[in-house]
């Protein structure tokens, strides 16, 4: 067996761990440390500033109804990004590559464009996130915020010329971060425990807007850019030539996924939640953005509760940014094979949000437009990491069972048909 990865003094270490991992003299929690990072990277995706937009005002809308689109949503993502994770350590190529490579040019290319549509969104939602909560937390103007947030989140992609572990352990803390601020969140509202728990299992449709908002939270849930980078971040970080040792990798990725996406799932839930007792209960039902949410949580919960929502906020911000920027090059690289440097990369991506800001449109309605846009554009990393992982020839051993399959299947056609509803009543309202 042959272990390897990019070298860096950082690297080096981590792969050694690895190899006792896969050779069994280190188990238990030991075992798992050097394969976490990847999904927790991709798990900040599933809980950004969409997510905030998108649970709160679903949360005070729609009370507690909401909260099963979050729990299918989080179970879905589960599985997917755990079959992108799967694809990387199979082939030792990322999702975008294996369509450059095996799909007709002209699909690629439109996969491609489409995805770069996305990855827009994604940063806009970010950006717009990141800016909001330094603006609240620190009054600074709304267009020098943006720049900031800018230079930090570039800052930190630098970390990843010292190796993957310095940016992932950053990641991971910035996660921490966050839900340990909605673990206090919800200690300050204290929800009802019976409808939460009835309401994350049991469906409720509702009415047009409700649905439109279901269809955001899937949108601000399983992200599409996050599909891509997964099988990016898994292709080159622990690479074994045979494949008993990357059924094993894989064995361990499976794990790490579980945890942070039930982490991720968790944090949804808290913000929907919180959103639900702190001002559907009192009759603020239109908290339809963040600004509002902030200013309104003063007086229901003090300024300490208050203050904690923009800590998690800056940093939902700043990391969803960071892996982002992230998600677009490995989108880039591998359906065209061309990159830019990343510091333009930075620039390109920041105008869509300078924009915004300097037009005063409204951040927060952005930021749900924003996610029913990437709800639009999932299906097609959902239908080619299907096509891909159900071929042997590809996968070798790792080939999805039929059972994997029929599941992966079941999340495209619900998606597929929740965007089909949504576009009957946004056309015939």
């Amino acid at each position: 067996m042959n272990v390897t990865t990019m070298q860096t003094p950082s690297n080096a270490k981590v792969v050694q761990s690895a190899a006792d991992a896969l050779s069994s003299r280190k188990k238990g929690l030991r075992a798992l440390l050097p394969f976490l990072g990847p999904a927790f990277v991709t798990s900040v995706a599933y809980i950004d500033p969409g997510n905030y937009a998108t649970n709160l005002q679903g949360g005070s809308e729609f009370g507690y109804n909401l909260l099963w689109v979050v729990v299918l949503a989080n179970v879905m993502a589960m599985l997917i990004q755990n079959m992108s994770a799967k694809l990387g350590i199979a082939t030792g190529k990322n999702l975008p590559e294996l369509c450059r490579q095996y799909l007709p040019r002209s699909i690629s290319f439109i996969m491609w464009i489409f995805s770069e549509i996305a990855a827009m969104a994604t940063d806009l939602a970010e950006f717009l996130g990141a800016t909001i909560a330094l603006n609240l937390l620190f009054h600074l103007p709304m267009l020098l915020a943006t720049l900031l947030t800018g230079i930090v989140t570039y800052l930190i992609l630098l970390l990843e010329r010292i190796g993957f572990r310095p940016l992932e352990r950053f990641i991971t803390v910035l996660v921490m971060v966050i839900a340990g601020s909605y673990v206090v969140e919800t200690f300050f509202s204290r929800p009802p425990f019976a409808p939460v728990l009835y309401h994350s299992f049991v469906p409720w449709i509702g009415n047009h807007d409700s649905i439109v908002l279901a269809v955001g939270i899937i949108g601000a849930t399983v992200m599409p850019h996050a599909v891509y980078l997964h099988s990016g971040l898994t292709q080159n970080r622990i690479v074994s030539d045979d494949e008993m040792s990357k059924r094993k990798i894989f064995r361990f990725n499976t794990k790490e996924v579980i945890i942070a996406m039930t982490l991720a799932g968790l944090v949804n839930i808290s913000m929907m939640v919180m959103a639900a007792a702190t001002f559907h209960s009192k009759g603020f039902t239109g908290i339809s953005d963040i600004t509002t949410a902030y200013k309104t949580l003063t007086p229901l919960l003090g300024p300490a509760s208050a203050f904690v929502f923009l800590i998690s906020l800056l940093a939902s911000g700043i990391s969803s940014s960071a892996v982002g920027t992230m998600a677009g090059q490995v989108i880039m690289q591998g359906f065209v094979r061309f990159s830019i440097p990343l510091v333009a990369r930075r620039l390109i991506t920041m105008l869509p949000t300078v924009i915004i800001v300097i037009l005063g449109v409204n951040p927060t309605n952005t930021l749900v437009i924003s996610q029913v846009i990437l709800s639009l554009v999932l299906p097609l990393p959902i239908l080619s990491l299907i096509y891909f992982t159900r071929k042997k020839e590809i996968m070798g051993t790792l080939v999805n069972s039929k059972i994997v399959t029929v599941l992966l299947i079941a999340c495209a056609v619900l998606i597929l048909t929740l965007n089909i509803i949504l576009l009957w009543f946004t056309l015939f309202p």
